[in-house]
């Protein structure tokens, strides 16, 4: 197959979950035309799609949850030219699927194949972010979403066991735990300092669920939604949820809701931060947009 013309499709064979199954068992697989790229080890999907922007294929598929996007997504853009070179697909089969949503991807498998293979492509804003990692310099491409705080903590405390019997709900049951603890202070700077115990950044309107979460928030206007929860007590949290019900999130929970392209985090405590829905490091981080840079396959 010609790398210029087919899809490549990057997919972890040994991945669980009942999306997962139906995908691998799925009537339209033997039929679809693409190169199936599988994954050997945990972060190996970052590499693989590397290779794959080298090789030559101009559309590369990550199959799986917003993890997955992310690790694909970091590898095209690891190739230097590899953005441009090449064009992200997402094929859902993740537990949330945030940035599937934020596309209008259908979540049923046969229907998100046929919008991958129409390929209609849009230009949206690709994040990056600095951090540290062990104590180095770290850096890495978000596409949806950011925070540090009680969503990266929780996240931590999270027992992959219960997330697959379970899936999102597991979050809900790391997120309680957290609020019992003491949690530190965290400090941005975006202009202006702002502090808080919880910081949330969104790229596009959806965070960690299917109700918007930044309801003003695109894709592609070069900017980075930021929401600064002074506290995560029980009550400020339950506050939170019953503003996302409503509509009103950020008038219900007394929140400073912001916008800039640059923004650092801070702490004097050890904080994670947290990006699309995965630990990447610590605290302090530097966070960025680069406007319409990042090519995606869309209804």
């Amino acid at each position: 197959m010609n790398p210029a013309s087919t899809p490549c499709l990057i997919f972890n064979p040994a991945a669980r979950g009942g999306k997962a199954r139906r995908f691998r068992s799925h009537p339209i697989l033997p039929g679809l035309r693409c190169v199936f790229i599988p994954t050997t080890a945990p972060g190996d999907a970052r590499r693989l799609a590397a290779q794959a922007v080298r090789d030559g294929f101009q559309t590369i598929i990550a199959a799986g949850g917003d993890g997955t996007v992310n690790e694909v997504l970091n590898g095209i853009a690891d190739v230097p030219g590899g953005l441009r070179a090449a064009r992200l697909g997402v094929l859902p089969l993740g537990t949330v699927n945030v940035f599937a949503r934020e596309l209008r991807l259908p979540l049923h498998i046969g229907r998100a194949w046929r919008v991958l293979a129409a390929a209609r492509e849009k230009m949206i804003d690709l994040g990056r972010a600095q951090f540290t990692l062990d104590g180095r310099p770290g850096t890495r491409c978000f596409m949806q979403l950011a925070g540090a705080g009680l969503d990266s903590r929780a996240i931590e405390l999270t027992d992959w066991n219960v997330k697959k019997k379970i899936g999102p709900f597991a979050y809900l049951l790391a997120g309680l735990r957290v609020l019992s603890e003491k949690r530190p202070l965290l400090t941005l700077r975006a202009g202006a300092a702002f502090a808080g115990e919880w910081i949330a950044v969104g790229n596009g309107r959806y965070y960690g669920g299917p109700i918007p979460f930044f309801p003003g928030a695109r894709l592609d206007d070069g900017l980075l939604d930021i929401c600064v929860f002074p506290r995560t007590t029980f009550p400020a949290v339950a506050s939170v949820l019953g503003g996302l019900l409503t509509g009103r999130m950020h008038r219900f929970s007394g929140a400073r809701l912001l916008t800039a392209s640059t923004l650092t985090l801070a702490s004097p405590d050890r904080v994670l931060l947290q990006l699309d829905g995965e630990n990447v490091g610590e605290l302090p981080a530097t966070l960025s947009v680069e406007p319409k840079v990042l090519r995606v396959i869309v209804p």
